[in-house]
């Protein structure tokens, strides 16, 4: 991208932002930053596909029938950082994460993993804590991408995932 591009798009940004923050006073009224969640100020934050939710609908219908995968990739997401690589060192913890609880938990998760795996939108390595102490995380857009290819997305899901992504300049899927 050229210097002017990149200007061009920090000013619509900009702009696009004065708005937001304009409607947001009308509708709410002056809010004091503290009550809000704001990525650029508090720490604890990570990066998301904005298409996130339908790539959820998509990974769930794809998944063993009636044993949804979601929260347990959304976990993932939640511990991943740029290099899309997890070191899992607790697999209670992450299966509690992931909404399991009692005695079936850890092997409740690790049968998500295990789907996940199979499905290609992760990848596990042994290590210390057992069979998925290492994963990486996999760009979901390929995968479903691949899938579509096969005929095993619903059409009109992946319609709505490609126009969304078009809409947030996503561009894996064209």
């Amino acid at each position: 991208m050229n210097l002017m591009n990149v200007k061009q798009t920090e000013s619509k940004a900009k702009k696009i932002q004065r708005k937001k923050l304009t409607l947001r006073t009308q509708l709410w009224g002056d809010i004091t930053p503290h009550t809000l969640w704001n990525r650029n100020v508090n720490d604890g934050f990570t990066t998301i596909p904005r298409t996130m939710p339908l790539i959820f609908q998509i990974i769930d219908n794809l998944a063993d029938k009636s044993k949804p995968v979601s929260m347990v990739y959304f976990s993932l997401w939640c511990r991943v950082f740029d290099e899309s690589f997890i070191e899992i060192k607790s697999q209670e913890e992450m299966a509690t994460e992931s909404g399991f609880t009692g005695q079936r938990a850890v092997s409740t998760w690790k049968s998500r993993m295990k789907n996940l795996v199979s499905l290609g939108f992760i990848d596990a390595k042994e290590g210390a804590t057992g069979e998925y102490s290492y994963v990486l995380l996999l760009n979901p857009y390929m995968v479903i991408k691949k899938y579509h290819g096969e005929n095993k997305i619903q059409g009109g899901k992946y319609n709505v995932l490609f126009a969304r992504a078009l809409e947030v300049g996503a561009k894996d899927l064209e």
